[in-house]
């Protein structure tokens, strides 16, 4: 078996920490450990980077357009901010996204791992403006809930105090100038060219994520049944180990933790044929995040995804 060095950079952080949970029971993977004194020297990480056959970077965007300046082009790269992931130079760490994604992230050096958001909003409209069904100038709007690992460690602090604020006990709305940092790769990666409606919504649970789109049959250019939506996400996503489309309309109450800990995402299609819904649902730490780049990381090195 074949061993592969991978350096993770920032492996503190929340991101990181998961990425490292993920990774150290595998016995192909050895992981670069850096000494605690040594983890904010530019030197040293660069060092352990050149030395990596792959390195994932789970910093602030600032940090991590600073430690790739000057870096050799070989050197293999997975960035979990959210520095490079409109930069032409990038592949977009999407495997789904379209055919030939998956062989573009194999064969790259520099990969962005997408936003959590964006993750599900692009998986469910990409589909739609590639078959026609809507126009690259569809009004969507989109209300994405997540949990409150999204926000890092200072927002898991403010949840996880004894004596918190009272107003975490409810959903809190963000992002309230429509300027959210996913809404550049949400409109570009999923084929629009108007920038969507986004209103992020973060709860009061540690994992979780469930983004909900929408539609208007007199606004779809192709105006397609609940059921043939389903059947759409079905064929586009035949080839797609990470995403599960569910084959019925589901009943009662969709929760936003309910694939809390898993690795995968799942395309639900609810409503009625004249307002359908479509909702992503996953763990914005999971496919949201870390496992994404895991699953990045296993197509760089020609593991099985």
């Amino acid at each position: 078996m074949r061993k592969f060095n991978v350096f993770i950079d920032g492996s503190s952080g929340t991101t990181g920490l998961k990425i490292r949970e993920l990774l150290s029971p595998r016995e192909e993977i050895d992981i670069i450990n850096i000494h605690k004194d040594k983890r904010r020297n530019p030197d040293e990480r660069r060092l352990c980077i050149e030395n990596a056959d792959l390195s994932i970077l789970c910093l602030p965007d600032k940090e991590a357009e600073a430690i790739c300046t000057g870096l050799p082009k070989s050197c293999r790269i997975i960035d979990t901010s959210t520095a490079h992931r409109t930069n032409p130079d990038w592949v977009y760490g999407l495997p789904e996204l379209r055919e030939g994604q998956r062989e573009k992230i194999a064969s790259s050096n520099r990969v962005s791992n997408p936003g959590c958001h964006a993750t599900g909003f692009i998986l469910l409209t990409a589909p739609l403006t590639a078959e026609g069904v809507i126009s690259s100038e569809y009004p969507l709007s989109a209300f994405s809930l997540t949990g409150y690992s999204g926000g890092g460690k200072k927002m898991i602090a403010e949840y996880e105090q004894p004596e918190r604020d009272v107003q975490l006990d409810s959903p809190g709305v963000y992002g309230l100038g429509q300027n959210h940092k996913h809404l550049r790769e949400m409109t570009m990666y999923s084929g629009l060219t108007v920038t969507p409606s986004f209103m992020p919504v973060v709860c009061d649970y540690y994992s979780g994520m469930l983004v909900n789109i929408p539609l208007h049959r007199q606004l779809m250019e192709l105006p397609l049944s609940t059921q043939a939506l389903r059947e759409l996400y079905l064929e586009y996503y035949r080839n797609s180990p990470a995403v599960r489309v569910c084959t019925e309309q589901p009943e009662g109450t969709l929760y936003s933790n309910t694939l809390s800990g898993e690795s995968g995402l799942e395309i639900l299609v609810h409503g009625n044929d004249d307002r359908p819904v479509v909702s992503a649902r996953f763990d914005n730490l999971g496919k949201g995040a870390a496992t994404a780049a895991v699953e990045n990381m296993n197509l760089m090195l020609g593991i099985a995804e």
